[in-house]
């Protein structure tokens, strides 16, 4: 598994790394100390690698440096985060439960 680079791409509002020369995206949407993950993209082939588990744990480690809340709105990074509900409770705003 190669190593990934996660960008924050404000202009298109995503966070975004390639593999293979493909593009994998979760796009946010930004307000009051809260980034709400709204949408992922990624292959199957590169879902089937690890790569979707390897890269919303790089974009929530992005976050927890920055110091804001996640508030997971898509299927893949709410149940990465329910999966791993002790690692990253600290991200979730106070009355959002997985």
């Amino acid at each position: 598994m190669q190593e990934l680079d996660v960008k924050k791409n404000e202009f298109l509002r995503q966070f975004e790394t390639t593999v293979d020369n493909e593009l994998i995206t979760i796009e946010f949407a930004e307000q009051e100390r809260k980034i709400f993950l709204t949408k992922m993209v990624i292959s199957e082939h590169l879902t089937e690698d690890g790569y979707k588990d390897k890269f919303i744990q790089l974009v929530l480690d992005y976050i927890r440096a920055q110091e804001i809340k996640v508030v997971p709105t898509c299927k893949e990074v709410k149940s990465f985060m329910r999966i791993n509900r002790m690692q990253y409770k600290d991200l979730l705003p106070v009355g959002i439960a997985l």
